[in-house]
């Protein structure tokens, strides 16, 4: 047994990933962000489909080629297809971000 806010460092500069659970062709990974965005004119694409639930802090993800950018708060999930293009565009800075997600 674990949890998924214990053990995370303080005053962290980069992202950090880490893998909770790979089995089968899944995999479930704790991100912690605060305040690191996708560099500028970059964009993420996932192998796997990909489903993620922000459990602490706010972001906001945009998807290529939509209009308006996808604001997430605690709670708050959302699906990316494989292969579709996304960024994201900005986490708090002030409060770390917790996300888990699910990629198969």
């Amino acid at each position: 047994m674990d949890n998924l806010f214990s053990d995370i460092p303080g005053g962290f500069r980069e992202e950090i990933f880490e893998t909770i659970l790979e089995h089968d062709g899944i995999k479930i990974e704790r991100i912690i962000s605060l305040g690191q965005k996708t560099p500028e004119g970059e964009w993420l694409s996932e192998d796997k489909n990909e489903w993620a639930v922000l459990l602490e802090g706010a972001a906001v993800i945009f998807f290529e080629g939509k209009k308006e950018a996808c604001e997430l708060k605690e709670g708050d999930h959302l699906f990316i297809k494989a292969g579709r293009k996304h960024r994201v565009e900005w986490t708090d800075p002030e409060k770390r971000t917790v996300w888990v997600a699910v990629y198969f």
